[in-house]
């Protein structure tokens, strides 16, 4: 399989292999891989950025904001229901003396 040369400048050389990938050699001769390979490839208009990647991110954080927002409005909620269930034990106090005057027996 012999690599066909894309493009060469004075800082690299860009070749297309069998497999349809690109390779990138610098000056020297040596591999360039990495991020540095990705911005020279995106550079030559060779390879295209891939964009679903941010709006992902975006609708985890949205889905973060609105669960975080359902969850105060359950807390505010039960922070209401809360007085109304204090007040009920205490009617029912009286009812519960009534086994102590059992002990005095």
């Amino acid at each position: 399989m012999a690599m066909k040369l894309v493009k060469k400048t004075a800082e690299y050389s860009i070749y297309l292999r069998g497999d349809e990938r690109y390779a990138v050699k610098d000056a020297n001769k040596k591999a360039v891989n990495g991020d540095e390979k990705v911005r020279i490839l995106l550079e030559e208009e060779l390879v295209k950025a891939p964009a679903p990647a941010a709006p992902k991110v975006e609708a985890a954080a949205e889905e973060e904001t609105v669960a975080e927002a359902e969850a105060e409005v359950e807390a505010e909620a039960a922070a209401e229901e809360a007085p109304a269930a204090e007040e009920a034990p205490a009617e029912e106090a009286p009812a519960e003396e009534a086994p102590a005057e059992d002990d005095d027996k």
